[in-house]
């Protein structure tokens, strides 16, 4: 679950829920008490009362917000069919519908009625307007700043050897920054190189000449270094070899480390090790 996914509709929703969930316990009319009787012994009946009232208003709205939480921070859960995020959007309405005819019908609307109708206004509206309103899509958690860049694949603090997507060990047995273990410094004949005789050095002389042009036709075309970034929104990351099927989900507040570009789009790397296109580079933020 990525908790920096959510954005600040969610936090509307959130916050809305927690005042409809509090107005749950507070009464639903109130009595005008005549003067010189005392009622402050008068029971007034709350939403726990009335279990109609609680499941299609107040449960209702608490459940719905905690669906659309939840599928903003899972992304892809489904019921029967629908995505979590649009079964507890209808939630939302419901409780709203709910709060509004049932306001209507009581004669003197206690606190926990009146507060529960806000709560609901804010709840759906919160819930409606957050794809749609840009303030809203912004994320909730600012993402944080990234470290240190290491070099491309080395897991971070690591001084040497293979690491995480790190090119491995040579089959010679080389230490880190490619020292041969041993302490034989780069450039020096080993004893094996001492050995060979004096006719293969020749024999492969005409190789070495053409070495140079095979290197300049397999340098890269452009000047790209990898960099980290992070995404505006929720982007899919599809597979590389051009599949219109998603392999993963870049979401807000997660840094992820650009290793290629292609034209317009990125291939980025995940934090397990997943690597995609990400075609929809706009708005990123580089770190």
């Amino acid at each position: 679950m990525n908790i920096r996914s959510l954005t600040r509709g969610d936090g509307v929703v959130i916050g809305a829920a927690v005042v409809l969930f509090i107005a749950s316990f507070l009464g639903l009319s109130s009595v005008d008490c005549p003067t010189g009787i005392d009622c402050s012994n008068y029971d007034m009946p709350n939403a726990w009362d009335m279990l109609g009232l609680l499941m299609s208003m107040f449960l209702a709205g608490v459940i719905g917000a905690a669906l659309i939480v939840l599928a903003r921070a899972m992304p892809g859960r489904k019921v029967a069919g629908l995505d979590l995020g649009q079964f507890g959007v209808a939630l939302t309405i419901f409780a709203l519908w709910t709060a509004f005819w049932t306001i209507l019908d009581v004669n003197s609307a206690g606190a926990g009625m009146i507060l529960g109708l806000l709560a609901t206004i804010a709840l759906a509206a919160g819930a409606v307007a957050s794809p749609l309103v840009p303030a809203l899509k912004a994320p909730l958690m600012g993402a944080p700043r990234p470290q240190t860049p290491q070099p491309y694949g080395a897991q971070p603090g690591a001084t040497g050897g293979a690491g995480y997507g790190y090119p491995g060990a040579q089959p010679g047995g080389t230490g880190g920054y490619g020292y041969p273990v041993g302490g034989q410094q780069p450039g020096q004949p080993g004893p094996a190189d001492a050995q060979q005789p004096q006719q293969a050095h020749h024999q492969h002389q005409p190789d070495q000449q053409g070495a140079p042009a095979t290197a300049q036709q397999g340098a890269p075309a452009g000047d790209f270094a990898p960099f980290w970034f992070a995404v505006p929104v929720a982007r899919p990351l599809y597979a590389e070899d051009g599949s219109p099927t998603p392999i993963a989900e870049l979401a807000p507040g997660t840094w992820y480390l650009a290793v290629e570009q292609r034209g317009a789009a990125l291939v980025a790397q995940t934090q397990d090790g997943r690597r995609g296109v990400l075609q929809d580079t706009t708005g990123i933020q580089r770190g």
